[in-house]
């Protein structure tokens, strides 16, 4: 509905589903694996397709915050930049630039030349020097970068509704609340692996002890980049009043139910 009325954070929306779907169902794999159970065929594609997924979002999310920013702070200009098509451009653009980018870097550290016959999942432990630079070439360009252009977005447009009168008070909080949850999911779902994953490329490399430490707390921030998928939702909410009107169908069809 949001597509039919030129509205191109529906693409964005859309996008955003998809990505979290392909991550969704990498999740029974990684059971069988934290069960012990062998799996060998998928093991390679659903990694690359977990991790593509994974900063896939990254990257959408920060499409919605750029695209409040222009909304926002720039009402009067960029109008081709938030047409639905150009939306649609954009997000098919992020994608296949993760895509090149992931390609790039299994290819630089060996993993791709041996995709059929190394599981990718199961990562090496203690981390090989080669493996670090992968991970800080992630930290960096999956998570550094997107959290400068989100913070960067939000203090922008925080800064333009205080310094427009012209804008309602339940405006404010609208957008407010939507820019408080994306930056909320990101930080929730992602700054923790994120982290661990840093300690990880400094520390680990060639050192058992540091590998031990941190294999815990790896497993555990893996499992958390999980709430990524379940806190989209909102955003979803915040966005489309006719998601709202959906929720709330549905949670007074529960309530009637139970009465």
């Amino acid at each position: 509905m949001l597509m039919r009325n030129g509205n191109n954070i529906a693409v964005y929306l859309i996008s955003l589903s998809i990505s979290d779907l392909l991550y969704t169902i990498t999740l029974p794999v990684w059971i069988e694996l934290a069960l012990n159970r062998p799996i060998n065929g998928l093991c390679s594609l659903v990694a690359v397709i977990m991790y593509n997924s994974f900063y896939f979002g990254s990257g959408l999310l920060c499409c919605i915050s750029v695209d409040r920013y222009l909304a926002v702070v720039h009402p009067l200009h960029f109008h081709c930049v938030r047409e639905v098509r150009t939306a649609a451009c954009v997000s098919i653009a992020v994608l296949t630039l993760e895509i090149f980018i992931h390609i790039t870097l299994l290819h630089h550290t060996g993993a791709l030349q041996a995709f059929s016959s190394r599981n990718l999942c199961q990562e090496r432990i203690p981390m090989t020097r080669e493996d670090a630079n992968l991970a800080f070439i992630r930290v960096i360009l999956g998570f550094l970068v997107p959290v400068f252009i989100m913070a960067f977005c939000f203090q922008q447009i925080m800064h333009s509704l205080r310094q427009s009168p012209s804008i309602l008070a339940e405006e404010r909080r609208k957008v407010g609340l939507l820019l408080f949850f994306l930056l909320l999911t990101y930080i929730v779902a992602f700054v923790p692996y994120q982290t661990v994953m840093l300690l990880r490329a400094i520390l680990e490399p060639g050192t058992c002890i540091w590998a031990a430490r941190l294999r815990d707390p790896y497993l555990v921030t893996v499992a958390t980049t999980t709430l990524n998928s379940t806190l989209d939702p909102i955003i979803y909410c915040l966005i489309s009043e006719s998601a709202k009107k959906e929720v709330r169908k549905t949670l007074d069809k529960g309530f009637d139910k139970l009465i």
